[in-house]
């Protein structure tokens, strides 16, 4: 009878060690895990914490181009309006000189 208890007994033992065991990888690899967790977090908070700024750095030049480029607009339209005057201005010279041959 004692002798079906201590195997029994050392049954449960090793039972438990083998799942104590399993806890134990189970632990490390969750460990492992949340150290990658923890370096992506802080890798990606690395790079998104400058996004606002950086976008509202973008939209402030885009904002300065459009304007820039509404006065670009402007002077190429005055330019055209100068060389069309000119224009006009030539052929009426030349049909003026000809009218004075």
């Amino acid at each position: 009878m004692v002798t079906v208890v201590v195997i029994i007994n050392t049954l449960i033992s090793l039972a438990l060690l083998y799942v104590a065991w399993k806890v134990w990888r189970l632990k490390q690899w969750l460990a492992k895990l949340a150290d990658k967790l923890i370096a992506a977090e802080l890798s990606t908070y690395t790079v998104l914490h400058r996004a606002p700024k950086a976008i509202y750095r973008g939209q402030q030049n885009i904002h300065d181009l459009r304007r820039r480029n509404q006065l670009l607009e402007l002077q190429i339209k005055q330019a055209r309006q100068i060389f069309s005057l000119l224009a006009m201005g030539q052929q009426f010279w030349l049909r003026y000189s000809r009218m004075l041959k």
